[in-house]
Formats: C-alpha cells, structure tokens, sequence
C-alpha cells in the first residue's frame, strides 16, 4: 500500500466515525432519556443556555442551567443533577 492510499483510507475512516458519531448524537436525543442539567464538563452541553450561544460552548463544568441528554431515572442519581422539565 503506498502513502496516498494510506492517507485515503485515513480521511475516509475519519469520515465514517463523524457521520456515526452525528448520527448517534440524534438518536440519543429521543426515546428513553431526559435532559439532566448540572452535570455537563465545560464544551459538553447539549444545548443553547442562557449564557452560550449553542451546544457545546458551556465555560464551566457543572453550570447550573447546562443539561446533557441522560438515560431516564439516571440524572437523579448524579451528584448535582437535576432533571430539567420540558417547559409548556
């Protein structure tokens, strides 16, 4: 195999992990989970809050008002998590 090739395989593997990966992050999103606010490392949240712009751009770890998607029954059970209700 010559290093062209190599590279190809390389970009082309990478590829593949991110459309799975994006993929994933969907379909984590529904079914049996919850939001769970309290618990997101800094760049981790889930979604928008009141002080970032969109997901992923929390400044601190365990900001209170920044949620991740969790099993139901899970967040509860986390240190600091508080499950955040859907607003009607």
């Amino acid at each position: 195999m010559n290093s062209q090739q190599v590279i190809r395989n390389a970009v082309a593997g990478l590829i593949a992990l991110g459309l799975a990966s994006a993929s994933g992050v969907a379909l984590a999103e529904k079914g049996d989970n919850e939001k769970c606010a309290g618990i997101a490392k800094a760049g981790k949240n889930d979604c928008a809050t009141s002080k970032s712009a969109c997901a992923g751009t929390v400044k601190s770890d365990n900001d209170s008002e920044a949620w991740v998607y969790v099993p139901k029954g899970t967040c509860e059970k986390i240190a600091g998590g508080k499950v955040v209700v859907a607003k009607k």
